[in-house]
C-alpha cells in the first residue's frame, strides 16, 4: 500500500493505492488562505501539518497499517522561512502572492543571466523574489532565516526530520539551474543566500528519509521511506501517466495549468511560459499557468447565490452561449501566462439589464477556456508538440466545461480514472518508485479513459470570434489595471 499526500492551497489530500495501482481510499482536510493586504496571500505553515494529520487520519486504520512508502506533492513556490530551530519565522508567502513585482526587476538586474539559468521570467509568484521582498521590508526576519523550504518540503521535515526538495518543485524557486538540475550559486547570491540556506536535492522518485517513530505513531503508519515527490503539477503528470515527450494535461484546479513533457530543457520566458524539471529523472516540462481557474467559478457561485457548484454549471449550460453573453477576464488574482501581470483583475464585459447569474457562470467558464487557449499558443510557439491532453482537477467533474475547452483549444479533452486526485495519486506512485526502484515508464502509465470530448466546429467558430474581443480587452485595460493597483 502506497500513501500519497498532496499539500494544496485549499486542502490537503491523502490517498492510498495498492500494488495494482488501484485507488483504495482517500481523505482530505481544508486549508484557509489569509490576505492581510492587497496582493498578499499567506498561510500558516503549521496548518499544513495539522491538515496532513487530519487527512491521513481520515483513511481507514487497517489500510494505514499496510503503508510501505510515502510520496509528497504540493503547491509550488511558497516561501517558508525557518529559523535555526526549524521554526517558521512568519506566515508562508504563497504562489499567488503578488507583492514582489518590483523585486523581480531587482533580482534580474542583480543576475543578468537569470532567465538563461532558470529558463523563466522572474515573477512575483516565484520564491526568490519573495525573499528579496523580505530582505527589504522585513530585514530582521531575513537575518534570522536559516532555511527556506517549499510547502511540501516543510511537511517532509515534520515527517522525517530531513530538509530535502525534489527537482520539479525546486525548479519553481528561481534558485535552480534547471538544465543542470542543481542549485545555482549565482541566483542564490543575487538573493543574498547560499546553498547553506537550501535543502538537499533529490529526484522525485528517490528516497529522502523515513517517517520518524513518533510521527509514524501519530499517523498510524509504519516507519517507511518517503520519496522526493514533486510539485503539484509534476506529481499530477506522474499520476496521469504524462511522462513522455508530447504528452500533456490540463488542470482545472484553484489555478489552471497546461503542462507538456519535453525531450529537453525548452525555455520560453518571453511569453511567461515555465520550463521546469519533471519529477522523473532526466525529463523536463513546460507549463502555461493561470492564477485563477476553478476559483473563478467558486467566486461566481458565492457572488450570485447559487446553492452549489453543480447548480452553478448546470445553470450555465442550460443558458448557454447567446448573442449577448458577457465576456469575462478570469484574472481575479492577476495572471502569469502570457501576461505576467500581478495587477490584472477580473472583468465582466457586456453586462446588460438582461444579464442573469447563469450568464455570469457561463462567462467565467468561457473566460478560463480562453486563458487556456492563450497558454496553448505560447507552448506551441516555444516548439512543443502537444498530443493527447488529459484533464484533471476539481473542474474535471464538469463535462460542459470540457466542451468549451475542447472547442476553444481545438483539441480533444481526455478524461481518465482518478483524474480528480492526480497530484496525490502521482505522489503515491513516486513513493512506490522510491521503495522499489522500478522503471518509471512501467509504473507511470496512463489510467483508463472514461470519456473523450471532441471540439465542436460550430461552437469553435463562435468562441474564436469572442476570443478576439477577449484578447483586446486585456490590452485596452492593461494600463488601467496598473493605475488601479496603486
Amino acid at each position: 500500500m502506497f500513501l500519497g499526500i498532496d499539500i494544496g492551497t485549499s486542502s490537503v489530500k491523502a490517498v492510498l493505492i495498492d500494488e495494482k495501482d488501484a485507488l483504495i481510499a482517500q481523505g482530505s482536510a481544508p486549508l484557509t488562505v489569509e490576505r492581510p493586504q492587497n496582493l498578499w496571500s499567506e498561510q500558516n505553515a503549521e496548518s499544513w501539518w495539522k491538515a496532513t494529520v487530519a487527512a491521513v487520519g481520515a483513511l481507514p486504520e487497517n489500510d494505514r497499517k499496510k503503508v510501505t512508502a510515502v510520496g509528497l506533492s504540493g503547491q509550488m513556490h511558497g516561501a517558508t522561512l525557518l529559523d535555526a530551530a526549524d521554526k517558521p519565522l512568519r506566515p508562508a508567502i504563497l504562489w499567488n502572492d503578488g507583492r514582489s513585482e518590483k523585486e523581480c526587476a531587482v533580482l534580474e538586474l542583480a543576475e543578468p543571466k537569470s532567465r538563461e539559468i532558470t529558463g523563466n521570467l522572474a515573477m512575483p509568484g516565484f520564491t526568490a523574489p519573495k525573499l528579496v521582498w523580505v530582505k527589504k521590508h522585513e530585514p530582521e526576519i531575513f537575518a534570522k532565516t536559516k532555511t527556506v523550504l517549499l510547502p511540501k518540503d516543510y511537511v517532509r521535515l515534520k515527517l522525517t526530520g530531513e530538509k530535502v526538495s525534489d527537482m520539479s518543485d525546486a525548479a519553481g524557486t528561481l534558485w535552480l539551474d534547471v538544465a543542470k538540475r542543481d542549485w545555482s550559486d549565482a541566483m542564490l547570491a543575487a538573493t543574498g543566500l547560499t546553498r547553506a540556506n537550501m535543502p538537499a536535492l533529490a529526484e522525485g522518485s528517490q528516497p529522502t528519509g523515513k517517517v520518524l517513530p513518533a510521527v509514524a505513531k501519530e499517523l498510524g503508519i509504519p516507519e517507511v521511506v518517503v520519496a522526493g515527490g514533486g510539485g503539484d503539477n509534476a506529481a499530477s503528470a506522474v499520476g496521469l501517466g504524462v511522462v513522455k515527450t508530447g504528452e500533456a494535461f490540463l488542470s482545472l484546479g484553484t489555478s489552471g495549468v497546461l503542462f507538456v513533457v519535453t525531450d529537453k530543457f525548452r525555455p520560453n520566458p518571453a511569453k511567461a511560459a515555465h520550463a521546469f524539471c519533471h519529477a522523473i529523472p532526466n525529463r523536463w516540462h513546460q507549463m502555461a499557468v493561470m492564477l485563477s481557474a476553478a476559483a473563478n467559478l467558486d467566486w461566481v457561485m458565492g457572488l450570485s447565490g447559487f446553492k452549489d457548484i453543480p447548480d452553478t454549471f448546470t445553470s450555465a449550460e442550460k443558458k448557454g452561449l447567446h448573442k449577448r453573453s458577457p465576456i469575462f477576464l478570469p484574472y481575479l488574482s492577476g495572471e502569469r501566462t502570457p501576461h505576467n501581470d500581478p495587477t490584472a483583475r477580473g472583468v465582466f464585459f457586456g453586462l446588460s439589464p438582461e444579464t442573469d447569474k447563469a450568464d455570469l457562470a457561463y462567462a467565467a467558464m468561457e473566460g478560463v477556456a480562453f486563458a487556456f487557449a492563450d497558454g496553448l499558443d505560447v507552448l506551441m510557439e516555444a516548439g512543443s508538440t502537444i498530443g493527447n491532453i488529459s484533464v484533471t482537477g476539481g473542474g474535471a467533474r464538469i463535462p460542459y466545461w470540457g466542451r468549451l475547452l475542447a472547442s476553444a483549444l481545438g483539441k480533444p479533452m481526455t478524461y481518465r480514472e482518478g483524474g480528480e486526485v492526480g497530484a496525490a495519486f502521482g505522489a503515491a506512485r513516486l513513493g512506490r518508485l522510491a521503495l522499489t526502484g522500478e522503471n518509471p515508464d512501467n509504473v507511470c502509465i496512463m489510467p483508463k479513459i472514461t470519456r473523450v470530448i471532441e471540439p465542436e466546429a460550430a461552437l469553435a467558430d463562435q468562441l474564436a470570434q469572442r476570443r478576439l474581443i477577449y484578447a483586446s480587452l486585456y490590452q485596452n485595460l492593461k494600463k488601467a489595471f496598473r493605475e488601479f493597483a496603486i
